[in-house]
């Protein structure tokens, strides 16, 4: 077992407590301008003020340091937890961004073949190997932005094959790493209910029944995904189809995840808050109530300020949902259609700058609220003791950084299990 001290670290971090952080609390972080914090064997044994770290581990101490590490008064928060992506993709779709400037709706790509369909027949026609690179080659780069574990959703196979197959491949990206032998933590999510397949374009109903008979208990017998996720909206599923399909999870022993109230106030949000999904994702369109049913449902807002940008739509109401509270987790939502971003920094950014959050609600919200969100709170979100020792280092004087360095990554390095990735 290796056993090493770090020092001369600003550390900020939420901290876990029984329930994901909401309302003023979500605001509400440890620092420690002088900080230190020792890992043994990948995770956090001890952290707090530097000289109470060196006295408890160094010569005075019970502890054999086998290597020290002086950071020289950086700035150290957890490293970033992204909730939300679609990252396993064997093609990107660069042409549909620009019909999306010339103003044709996303829904409207989406009847015409093209939005998530598009994916599917890249994925169908796609090996295992090839889908593995290329998704290899996202995740690569989202660690550099400091994500150091990430939620990879299927869904872009439609069918029991091919959902399999990308689970395999998502659960094969957090055995191997998105290369140089860096491993993420990987948190796979089934998501069958993406889109209604063009093989069903005529028989909806008949696809969510074989979904829900057929693909999620060959998914849960696969036992790879830990989520099941639904795309709740006009035109995909409505709220009486993903009701079925996400209850029929739950009996399958998956949490429950949804797409919710992206494009219309469809009543996703209050399903999420019905059901008591672990989270309700995109919420643009939300209402006050639907709101209302997720704080009391106990349910993560994850929201996706990156996707507004993209589709130029205005961002969700972060500050309502705090005040109403609602915790807040954020994403980069990594697709390769309505947002290709892979920057968790360019996402604090956003939340930040346009949906007012304040520069502690944004760290908690891509940090602990985000683990939360994907029922990691016990292993990531925070640097405390028993947590994995997984960090980044911020080229700045507070975590105001992401926003305040506008268009840059101010990133100095990346920690994973207290190993410089």
């Amino acid at each position: 077992m290796t056993t090493k001290l770090f020092r001369g670290a600003h550390i900020y971090t939420p901290m876990k407590e029984d329930r994901p952080a909401s309302g003023a609390a979500q605001g509400n972080l440890l620092e420690w301008k002088d900080g230190g914090f020792l890992v043994e064997n990948g995770r956090i044994s001890l952290i707090g003020e530097r000289r109470d770290v060196e006295r408890q581990a160094g010569k005075n101490g019970n502890k054999t340091v086998d290597a020290e590490v002086d950071l020289g008064g950086a700035v150290v928060v957890p490293g970033f937890v992204d909730p939300h992506t679609h990252a396993c993709v064997a093609a990107l779709r660069e042409g549909e961004f620009s019909m999306r400037l010339a103003g044709k709706p996303y829904l409207e790509i989406l009847k015409a073949g093209g939005g998530i369909l598009s994916s599917v027949r890249s994925v169908r026609a796609a090996s295992e190997d090839e889908l593995f690179r290329f998704s290899a080659k996202l995740l690569e780069t989202t660690l550099r932005y400091g994500t150091t574990t990430v939620e990879i959703k299927s869904g872009y196979g439609l069918d029991r094959e091919n959902e399999l197959k990308m689970l395999s491949v998502i659960a094969r990206l957090g055995r191997e790493g998105a290369g140089r032998g860096v491993v993420q933590t990987v948190v796979p999510t089934f998501m069958g209910a993406h889109a209604v397949p063009e093989e069903y374009r005529t028989k909806p109903d008949s696809y969510v029944v074989m979904l829900r008979d057929e693909m999620l208990p060959a998914v849960a017998k696969q036992g790879i995904a830990k989520f099941c996720d639904v795309f709740c909206e006009d035109g995909v599923f409505s709220v009486a189809q993903s009701r079925r399909i996400l209850q029929k999870a739950a009996e399958l022993g998956m949490r429950l995840k949804i797409h919710a109230d992206e494009v219309h106030d469809l009543g996703g949000a209050a399903l999420a808050g019905e059901l008591r999904t672990a989270s309700a994702e995109h919420l643009l369109a939300a209402s006050d109530e639907g709101i209302d049913a997720m704080a009391k449902g106990g349910v993560v807002a994850v929201l996706l300020p990156a996707t507004a940008y993209s589709l130029k739509k205005p961002f969700a109401r972060a500050r309502s949902m705090i005040e109403r509270n609602v915790p807040v987790a954020l994403a980069t939502d990594l697709n390769p259609g309505s947002c290709f971003c892979q920057s968790m920094p360019f996402v604090a950014s956003l939340a930040m700058m346009g949906m007012n959050m304040t520069p502690g609600e944004t760290l908690t919200g891509i940090t602990l609220n985000a683990a939360w969100a994907v029922g990691l709170e016990e292993e990531v979100g925070s640097l405390e003791p028993g947590k994995l020792a997984d960090f980044v280092v911020l080229d700045g004087e507070t975590p105001a950084i992401l926003a305040y360095a506008s268009g840059i990554c101010p990133i100095r390095s990346v920690w994973k299990r207290g190993e410089r990735v």
